[in-house]
């Protein structure tokens, strides 16, 4: 049976049913898990040029020497060298 056949096949249509109330599931129909506040988590900051981390701390936090929790948090991203930084990158913004 090919798409055209399953699309063309009238007599199989069968209605959509709703979901279940109560019952949040993922896109695929896992149970959805418990997720932390946007608040717990921290903040999402997107790099823009002439962005370096002491500048987002500074920015962020008040103080640029707060630099390392934003790079730690972030090493995964970054990668080893915390001077290389890159525009559209999405960093978390710890809190601290």
């Amino acid at each position: 049976m090919g798409l055209f056949d399953f699309l063309s096949n009238e007599g199989e249509k069968k209605p959509v049913q709703p979901a279940a109330a109560g019952g949040a599931t993922d896109f695929f129909g896992n149970p959805a898990q418990a997720t932390q506040p946007a608040a717990a988590q921290g903040q999402t900051y997107t790099v823009v040029s002439g962005d370096s981390l002491s500048k987002i701390a500074k920015n962020h936090y008040g103080d640029a020497a707060k630099w390392h929790q934003i790079y730690d948090a972030n090493k995964s991203i970054i990668g080893s060298n915390p001077d290389h930084i890159e525009v559209g990158q999405v960093l978390t913004l710890p809190k601290i």
